[in-house]
């Protein structure tokens, strides 16, 4: 469906690449962290960074295992992943779902928006800054 709205910084979504994409880029559904804010001229795109369960060979500076500081839902649900910062997207907000939390007891569903924290982020922001070779 796609989200309908620009989320904040270092919240996770579910971003499809399995159209438009060729390999050896990003080819499936996978967890990414937003990490831009919503900017003025870039309707409807969100600037992403995903993540992996699979280590990545070699281990590089622009990847990083973590933890997240919440359980999400399978198959996304490995207690660690990597941050791949080479592979960073702005990607169209139809591409992206909030990650589905299941019911609460109304029957209501519940989406995961909860940021990763900013400890977490800087990491994640390390990431990205070598996997586009801007650190000194």
């Amino acid at each position: 469906m796609g989200i309908q709205f620009h989320p904040g910084q270092g919240v996770v979504l579910i971003c499809d690449y399995r159209t438009g994409f060729i390999v050896p880029e990003m080819v499936k559904r996978r967890p990414v962290i937003v990490i831009c804010k919503q900017m003025q001229g870039r309707p409807r795109l969100c600037t992403v960074v995903p993540l992996s369960t699979t280590p990545p060979e070699p281990v590089l500076d622009h990847h990083a295992l973590i933890t997240l500081p919440f359980a999400l839902p399978p198959p996304f649900d490995a207690a660690t992943q990597w941050v791949k910062g080479d592979m960073v997207n702005a990607v169209s907000f139809d591409r992206l779902d909030l990650v589905r939390l299941g019911k609460d007891r109304n029957g209501k569903r519940r989406y995961l928006l909860t940021p990763i924290g900013d400890e977490l982020f800087a990491t994640v922001q390390r990431c990205v800054l070598r996997g586009v070779s801007l650190t000194m």
